[in-house]
């Protein structure tokens, strides 16, 4: 699978030098699709992701991620807003790419056909995510900390 990172808010290198790698990482350990897919990352700032949240979804705030799914070999893109992740972060008492981890994997899920939309689909999604971040070595997101 060819993932592609694009680093646009320089500010996720002071969180890790590897952050390229750490996303490649992670995407590629929850992908289960295609293995001819590819992936495209943003790492954007929050002013950004907020015009596309606002465009795609009617919302007019930044949010943490988004993801955008396509058919056939490109498989789709996700965008990651670095304010709001080191905000939630900071908030739920995680570190910065703990967090991150948990954002990408969700984004691949997207990606796959997951939603949460339903409670019983939200379910089925969160429990695959808390599954893939504990194989990575990450604790359940869900869990309070």
């Amino acid at each position: 699978m060819q993932i592609d990172i694009q680093v646009q808010e320089k500010r996720f290198y002071l969180q890790s030098l590897k952050i390229k790698a750490f996303c490649q990482g992670v995407i590629a350990s929850a992908w289960a699709g295609r293995p001819d897919a590819e992936i495209s990352v943003v790492l954007a700032n929050d002013d950004f992701v907020h015009a596309l949240n606002k465009q795609y979804r009617g919302q007019d705030k930044p949010t943490n991620v988004l993801s955008f799914e396509n058919e056939g070999i490109q498989a789709g893109d996700i965008v990651v807003a670095y304010g709001v992740l080191k905000r939630e972060a900071k908030e739920m008492g995680k570190p910065f790419l703990t967090h991150l981890a948990h954002l990408l994997v969700h984004g691949t899920l997207h990606l796959q056909g997951y939603d949460h939309i339903t409670d019983k689909q939200a379910q089925k999604m969160e429990k695959l995510e808390i599954q893939l971040l504990k194989e990575m070595g990450y604790p359940n997101p869900y869990r309070e900390v």
